[in-house]
């Protein structure tokens, strides 16, 4: 399966074993200008990014009730999810570990994606059904059906979070909107998807990817433009050039 390089933003189908949570104090924590900068989406410089307090707890009730100003937010995020067509930016990613990893993204609606790292052999390519992990120093890749990755949810053409998925929590202050997704597998376990989005601005902030380990992979996001054009070559997954070890 996946070896060395950066851990994929999507985790709920990869059995591979994750190195245990560094120990954090507080859960949630960041100063004022760490939030100042996230909500005005102008900073050129990588976010920090809000790491969950791992020992959080989310209602597992799979019929939760969501008053009128949680589902008005639901609806905005939804809203903000159908609209995108084409995202491209930049992106900081924080494995279970608490491991810092950087690099570029591109987003073409549905279904394609691409993810490139930093200092790393490591890309991952969405095609609109099939999602690639490749390792291009070792020159592997394996290969996943979209439909049961959480990022699916990102790149579907239009979505409404409370009908399409199953949200199990939804909440807001003066910097983000969170909306939580959770998926149950008998197979596989359950996972969940944590969209954060600006409370200001409307604009994807990041994401949280929580395996059924219960291991959270966060992801933020920075420098986004929404009119770039993409080459549709980036999203293409070669089937020829890399070798799929066997399970």
């Amino acid at each position: 399966m996946h070896r060395g390089g950066a851990a994929p933003v999507f985790s709920q189908t990869v059995p591979v074993p994750k190195p245990a949570p560094k120990a954090r104090d507080g859960g949630v924590q960041m100063s004022a200008q760490d939030k100042a900068a996230m909500t005005t989406g102008t900073t050129q410089a990588p976010p920090n990014p809000v790491i969950p307090d791992p020992r959080r707890n989310v209602p597992t009730n799979i019929f939760a009730s969501f008053d009128a100003n949680q589902k008005a937010q639901a609806t905005k995020v939804s809203s903000y999810l159908s609209s995108l067509q084409t995202l491209v930016g930049n992106f900081v990613q924080v494995g279970p570990d608490g491991s810092k990893t950087k690099g570029d993204f591109y987003i073409q609606k549905p279904g394609k994606l691409r993810f490139e790292y930093d200092a790393s052999p490591i890309a991952i390519v969405a095609d609109g059904s099939s999602l690639a992990v490749r390792d291009k120093k070792l020159a592997t890749q394996d290969i996943y059906p979209l439909s049961q990755t959480p990022l699916r949810f990102l790149l579907s053409d239009r979505i409404d979070l409370l009908k399409d998925t199953n949200v199990v929590s939804i909440t807001a202050d003066d910097v983000f909107i969170s909306v939580t997704i959770e998926e149950k597998n008998v197979v596989i376990g359950t996972s969940r998807l944590m969209l954060m989005v600006g409370a200001k601005d409307g604009q994807l902030k990041q994401w949280t990817v929580t395996d059924p380990q219960g291991y959270d992979t966060t992801v933020a996001v920075y420098n986004l433009d929404t009119s770039k054009k993409v080459d549709p070559g980036l999203f293409k997954i070669d089937f020829t050039n890399y070798m799929t070890p066997p399970g």
